[in-house]
């Protein structure tokens, strides 16, 4: 794995944690009782998102470890998910090898 396969994969586990966050501890407009005209009244009253990117970022971080400690460990491969073995040796260079 490289560098920046590793980089794209952090990105896509800290947006899923993250959207996983956001709704956590949201408190609306219309609980809080202060509506701001123009406003939906389910507009979140403070969304806190530093907060929650933060917090994301530190349950990101482990999950995506493990993550590549399975991938580069060889523990999981793409072989031992390819149920419909469209990834085997062709029959051409398997003859060749015989």
């Amino acid at each position: 794995m490289g560098i920046t396969s590793a980089i794209v994969l952090l990105i896509v586990v800290w947006f899923m944690v993250f959207f996983v966050v956001l709704p956590l501890r949201n408190v609306t407009q219309e609980e809080a009782g202060e509506v701001v005209p123009g406003t939906h009244k389910s507009a979140p009253a403070n969304a806190n998102v530093g907060g929650k990117a933060r917090l994301t970022t530190l349950i990101a971080v482990p999950i995506w470890a493990v993550i590549i400690g399975v991938i580069l460990s060889g523990w999981i491969t793409i072989r031992d998910i390819d149920w419909f073995d469209r990834m085997s040796t062709p029959q051409s260079v398997q003859q060749s090898t015989d």
